[in-house]
């Protein structure tokens, strides 16, 4: 039951807090359908958490700028690898993090509910059916001035969730509730396979059109629990002086593949990006390309193993996949 896992949360947490700054954690935000980031640092502040299909917000992105400090951190399957990249990167100590794992079955698309119902007019959520046996039973009951709305869950979850390998976290220093079989099978990329079958132009208008919405307000930069560099930015630089502010589609094209660039062999699709996106451009598959060639390439995936090195991080004279010898300069 979905109490029972916040009871055992809240009492994982109440032992823990003594020993750190305070909890990274989930409450209700300002509606049904909202969950908010919450600090907890005393037994009062344990009230307030929750954890259900709302809580999509990826709270390792806060941990970057909170280094120095002894933390706890809620994290879902997707949120840990975030984690275990920045252990990898030496960018947070891990003996200064208690990490509380939650297994996850995914999280809502507020775009995707937005087609079925109007959410503004949501006075209350019901998650029914939840436990280990998957999604195929579980339904989101909202409930409408005009009475109620039942939609299957599988319907409304973010696209990542419906191939998420990785519900359970890898990484934790509790783990509360019972541990969940993926939904998904092995990632192949589809998505980003049938985007290669587009002709060059195709591919070419398609992504003009995506960047003419684009508005630059960074929120895709500021979300990414990696892109810690905000501070030096390529985008806010004026010595070197890369980018200008204006707004036009080269500039703002300029930006996006130097942020997937950058991300290469790090990003672990958490999905923030695409999510904190006020235009809804679909940039989430620009670090699925990269992340694809990747995996061809070096057969790595970011975030899944504290112990792995990322293949950009080092330097082989000669690569499985990679030959290079006898080439003429």
């Amino acid at each position: 039951m979905a109490s029972d896992r916040i009871e055992a949360l809240k009492a994982a947490m109440a032992a823990e807090l003594g020993k750190v700054d305070f909890v990274l954690g989930y409450a209700r935000g300002f509606d049904p359908l909202h969950a908010t980031p919450v600090t907890v640092r005393t037994e009062k502040d344990l009230a307030k958490l929750i954890f259900d299909p709302t809580c999509v917000q990826n709270l390792a992105t806060s941990l970057y700028g909170l280094r120095g400090k002894r933390l706890g951190v809620v994290v879902k399957g997707c949120d840990s690898r975030s984690v275990i990249q920045l252990v990898q990167e030496g960018l947070w100590e891990r003996e200064n993090l208690v990490i509380f794992g939650l297994p996850c079955n995914g999280v809502l698309d507020l775009a995707k509910v937005r087609v079925k119902a109007d959410i503004t007019s949501v006075r209350s959520v019901v998650f029914e059916g939840e436990g280990p046996d998957g999604l195929e039973n579980r339904t989101v009951r909202l409930l409408l001035p005009g009475g109620e709305k039942l939609l299957p869950l599988r319907d409304v979850l973010a696209d990542k969730c419906l191939r998420c390998r990785y519900p359970n976290p890898l990484i934790h220093d509790h783990m509360i509730g019972e541990e969940l079989e993926p939904q998904g099978a092995e990632d192949t990329y589809a998505d980003v396979a049938a985007f290669e079958k587009l002709s060059t132009q195709e591919r070419f208008d398609f992504w003009k059109r995506q960047m003419s919405r684009c508005i630059r307000c960074y929120a895709c930069r500021n979300a990414c629990p990696l892109c810690v560099c905000k501070h030096v930015c390529l985008a806010d630089s004026r010595e070197p002086h890369w980018l200008s502010a204006e707004a036009t589609l080269q500039e703002k094209w300029l930006f996006q593949v130097m942020h997937a660039l950058h991300l290469a062999g790090r990003c672990t699709e958490c999905g923030e990006c695409q999510r904190s996106c006020p235009m809804g451009i679909p940039i989430l598959l620009l670090k699925r390309k990269m992340n694809k060639e990747l995996k061809e390439i070096f057969g790595y995936e970011a975030g899944v193993s504290t112990e792995a090195v990322p293949p950009l991080h080092t330097f082989l004279m000669e690569e499985d996949k990679i030959k290079d010898r006898g080439l003429l300069w």
